[in-house]
């Protein structure tokens, strides 16, 4: 068994999910969790989302520490920490999780020719949004957001949204989209 099956094992051992590891050239082991995720039952709420503790930490690196040790992993040093407001999404269960969020994506290939989208463009900032087929997209305007203080008039047009729909296997990189508003990530879209 290889040492990322250990930090696998550990982790889910401990109630969490594994949402990323890293090892870097300098002996850095690093180890993203979070709390399971899952839909609310058909005409339930949502419950409130969890969130990864200082103490989550704590005990997931104490017990990695230990189950390294025994291993005979080689690090020179360990980070447990939480996804933080940039998560990176994976697979079909994050992106339900997050859907009508402000989210980054990147393709794997640009679209070519596609209307008002440039042909070379390949990363993408928008709305994440079930499609009516079951599938995904991403919702954006391409105008610029005010700026803070700037008087907008009320009359003028806003920029027409743009949709752009996409398979998971289509995606090189996405996730939530870094927005700081201080005052908590609330309902989506707020």
């Amino acid at each position: 068994m290889g040492w990322q099956d250990t930090v696998a094992q550990t982790v889910t051992g401990l109630g969490f999910d594994l949402v990323d590891v890293e090892r870097s050239a300098g002996g850095l082991l690093r180890v993203t969790v979070d709390w399971p995720w899952a839909p609310a039952p058909e005409g339930q709420p949502q419950p409130a989302e969890r969130f990864v503790t200082v103490e989550d930490c704590e005990r997931v690196t104490r017990q990695l520490q230990y189950t390294l040790e025994v291993e005979g992993t080689d690090y020179r040093r360990l980070e447990v920490g939480s996804p933080g407001i940039d998560r990176p999404l994976r697979g079909e269960n994050d992106f339900r999780r997050f859907e009508g969020h402000m989210v980054d994506i990147t393709l794997k290939a640009p679209l070519g020719a596609n209307g008002a989208v440039a042909a070379n463009r390949k990363k993408f900032r928008g709305t994440l949004e079930r499609t009516e087929a079951g599938g995904w997209q991403i919702v954006w305007s391409d105008e610029p957001a005010p700026k803070p203080g700037q008087r907008v008039s009320k009359k003028r047009e806003p920029a027409p949204l743009q949709a752009l729909g996409f398979s998971l296997d289509e995606i090189a990189q996405a996730r939530l989209a870094p927005i700081v508003n201080f005052k908590g990530r609330g309902a989506p879209g707020a």
